[in-house]
């Protein structure tokens, strides 16, 4: 039996159509043990949860290698929001750099949330593929903005193994 999904907090969130498209995310794997059939051995499930301190997701300008906002949105609307929160070094506005906290995250849009629902609606994800996606957009996300040997992907990597144990 595979235990329950259930909606995280404290999500993000953003939407893919293709491989290339990929969200502004970070995070942290959590494993839970699932039963198996078969040769009585046990599959571990990744569940991904946002790991604080990192801010990667909050980067909002990229650059090439990930989806624009008119590629993400449908709606004309969300695409003035998100390009509304961009400061001017390409940080969203809401983002305290000091503490590396939103500081409307209560408040904050939908499309910052890291959610099963908001995924399948921006990425076309299937809830079944939800936090496997989610851990790799967060990876993706670290490795562009901090680089593949900062301390962000070194904190997100340990977290994985620590939370597989």
């Amino acid at each position: 039996m595979s235990p329950a999904l259930t909606t995280l907090s404290p999500p993000l969130s953003l939407s893919v159509t293709s491989a290339a498209r990929r969200p502004r995310l970070t995070a942290m794997v959590k494993t839970e043990k699932k039963q198996s059939l078969g040769f009585g051995s046990d599959k571990k499930e990744t569940k991904w949860h946002c790991v604080e301190g990192c801010g990667s997701c909050c980067k909002l300008q990229k650059g090439p290698s990930f989806p624009s906002p008119e590629e993400i949105f449908d709606d004309p609307s969300d695409v003035q929001l998100y390009k509304s929160l961009i400061g001017p070094d390409g940080w969203c506005i809401h983002y305290e750099k000091s503490t590396r906290k939103c500081s409307i995250y209560p408040e904050r849009p939908y499309f910052c949330r890291v959610e099963p629902e908001v995924f399948k609606s921006l990425f076309g994800v299937k809830e079944k593929n939800f936090h496997k996606e989610a851990c790799s957009f967060c990876r993706d996300t670290i490795k562009s903005i901090y680089g593949p040997n900062s301390k962000e992907l070194h904190n997100f990597n340990s977290s994985i193994r620590n939370s597989s144990s």
